[in-house]
């Protein structure tokens, strides 16, 4: 077999790769970068999610991983042949192919993807292929009589299984049309709410941000969401959850772990996209990364709601807590040891870089906030880093405003920056007296001009002269 066999007939759609013509790609350009990992459960990981879950984490951290890529690639394809994504079977084919630089062995039904590599299997793709098309022609014929006998809970359902059938075949924009034309068939707040699942979770994997939030607030509005208990059990959870995500893929972090911190761990179910632990993990970095202290005690450390998530998630939990205590080295240390694992996240690891910036920061920002001058030797230790680097994140942070300092370069001193109470006292003083001056300068006027009745005198003119255009229009005519 020659490597032109293994062109697909059909261009494989990546997440993210949208016909604009079709739908709106709000994916941001993201930085490509390499995760160097020793130890990596790959197997455990990918179980742990189900559908387009498993096969698109698989895929990313074969992307950011040479390590771990042809484990990964074996993994994703020996999952998609349970499918019929021919097309994206073709193309992890390549992938592998391109990696180990020959062909493989088959063992495309073996479900253990140490046993042996792997190999191209044209038979199943020419059957898979064949099978997937009969399939959706009988699903259309079944559509078309259930429409002849006029049942929209059939006609629902038919929407719902044509839309599944596409998600199977890889075609996520049929399968949001799909989805989409059952809601005028819906009959229940439950059918309503499933419809925006559907397609929120197809949204989510062709990283159209924008139509995830809008049906997510579809499903929050529709009619007995919050009046009916159950379904507010059953869902609310959920969407907190999806909500959130979809804060975190636009860079809205503390929205993002608002989002987060809402979800209750008896009710939160959705392997399709993220498990429980996700949860926790998402809603710890982002709320580390721009709660205070205040709003970490009251969301988090008293929150017994999420602290079922972070139970889940040990050194996440750690990290916080060690943080809150001002043990800024521990908590660093363990952040730093997540960090390889968290970078082949496929919805958290491009924001890994900019959270644990913003964690950095606010770590040296409360640790100094309390002295009028701090070691920068001793600093630097507490935040394993060299003198020259501290001084420039330092630096930085100054030059933004984050803390009212100067530094010391010679000594290795940072000395805060106190402002005088006198000169700001009398700073305010002068401002209240020119706005009292300016309120005084009005309210004289205005009571001049009612003392003239300059108001009615101009609006007498006014008429006098419509009256007089008018007679003249008349005498003219």
């Amino acid at each position: 077999m020659s490597a032109n066999d293994l062109q697909p007939a059909v261009v494989y759609q990546a997440p993210g790769d949208i016909d604009p013509m079709q739908e709106e790609n709000d994916n941001n350009e993201e930085e490509t970068y390499e995760v160097d990992i020793d130890i990596f459960d790959l197997e455990t990981y990918a179980n742990n999610y189900s559908g387009l879950a498993r096969i698109y984490r698989l895929m990313y951290i074969a992307d950011h991983s040479s390590k771990l890529r042809p484990d990964a690639l074996r993994l994703a394809i020996s999952h998609i042949i349970t499918t019929m994504n021919t097309n994206l079977y073709q193309v992890l084919h390549q992938k592998l192919q391109q990696f180990q630089g020959n062909l493989l062995p088959d063992v495309t039904g073996a479900n253990n993807v140490d046993v042996a590599p792997l190999t191209y299997n044209a038979s199943w793709v020419e059957t898979t292929t064949q099978k997937a098309s009969i399939k959706l022609e009988k699903l259309d014929s079944d559509l078309k009589n259930y429409k002849s006998n006029s049942i929209k809970e059939s006609i629902r359902r038919g929407h719902n299984e044509i839309g599944d059938h596409h998600v199977s075949c890889g075609d996520l924009i049929e399968a949001t049309k799909s989805y989409s034309k059952a809601r005028d068939y819906c009959t229940s707040s439950y059918h309503v709410i499933s419809m925006c699942l559907n397609i929120i979770k197809v949204g989510i994997y062709l990283q159209n941000w924008s139509h995830v939030e809008n049906y997510i607030i579809k499903a929050e509005t529709t009619p007995d969401y919050t009046e009916n208990p159950d379904i507010l059990k059953n869902y609310s959870s959920t969407l907190k959850c999806l909500a959130g995500l979809a804060d975190l893929a636009n860079r809205k972090y503390k929205s993002a772990a608002h989002n987060f911190l809402r979800a209750n761990l008896d009710h939160c179910n959705s392997t399709e996209v993220m498990t429980t632990n996700d949860v926790a993990i998402y809603g710890g970095l982002c709320a580390l990364a721009t709660f205070n202290r205040l709003e970490l005690q009251n969301n988090i450390i008293c929150n017994n709601s999420f602290k079922s998530f972070l139970e889940l998630e040990p050194e996440i939990r750690d990290a916080i807590f060690k943080f809150y205590e001002s043990k800024y080295e521990v908590c660093l240390t363990i952040l730093n040891k997540r960090k390889p694992s968290l970078l082949l996240d496929m919805f958290i690891g491009s924001h890994i870089k900019q959270l644990y910036s913003n964690i950095r920061s606010k770590a040296m920002i409360q640790y100094f906030t309390p002295y009028d001058s701090a070691d920068m030797r001793k600093m630097a230790l507490c935040f394993n880093t060299s003198l020259p680097d501290l001084e420039d994140e330092l630096m930085k942070l100054i030059i933004d405003g984050h803390i009212k300092a100067r530094i010391d370069s010679i000594n290795k001193i940072l000395f805060a920056k106190h402002t005088d109470k006198r000169v700001e006292t009398f700073q305010k003083a002068l401002c209240m007296a020119e706005q009292y001056s300016k309120q005084m300068h009005i309210l004289i006027l205005r009571s001049q001009l009612i003392k003239h009745q300059t108001n009615e005198k101009n609006s007498e003119r006014r008429n006098n002269t419509g009256k007089i255009n008018i007679d003249f229009v008349k005498r003219t005519g």
